[in-house]
């Protein structure tokens, strides 16, 4: 029997055909597959817009071949190398990337962009997360004198 085809819609409109053994990286689409008897409909994934929604399929279809057949250490080392080039983006694509793994259920991709994001993040002040995740900084003085006084521990490098 032929593999299925599922089709998702992005938030702005982009429309996407998957293959059933990509969908299935994917446990939101793994149990569309598994729930929906009607491969024309096009499932709108509201939270994902189509450039983000593009990688993830990306990342999807890399890890769903990676899974076929006998692998080397050799290929262990590819893949291991082709992820950390995948993840290797700016902070707000990062975001956008955790927001679509979130959503889409993808818990092994969720959980390496997360460990990305500590390595990021590990050792630094506040101010430089901040500039590194381009979070902008609106305690007022007075509020985060009280914060850094109530918890100094947090502060310390």
């Amino acid at each position: 029997m032929a593999s299925r085809v599922l089709k998702v819609k992005s938030a702005d409109g982009e429309i996407f055909e998957v293959e059933e053994y990509v969908a299935e990286q994917f446990e939101m689409l793994k149990n569309l597959i598994e729930y929906c008897d009607d491969d024309d409909r096009e499932t709108p994934l509201n939270n994902v817009d189509g450039k983000t929604l593009a990688k993830m399929l990306e990342w999807g279809k890399k890890h769903a071949d990676y899974g076929k057949g006998k692998k080397t250490e050799e290929d262990d080392a590819e893949l291991k190398k082709w992820d950390e080039e995948f993840l290797d983006v700016h902070a707000s694509v990062l975001y956008d990337y955790i927001m679509a793994a979130n959503f889409l259920e993808i818990k092994v991709l969720l959980e390496q962009i997360c460990d990305k994001v500590a390595t990021m993040i590990r050792g630094k002040t506040p101010e430089q997360i901040r500039k590194i995740l381009c979070i902008k900084n609106d305690f007022p003085p007075e509020q985060e004198e009280a914060i850094r006084k109530d918890n100094p521990w947090a502060f310390e490098q």
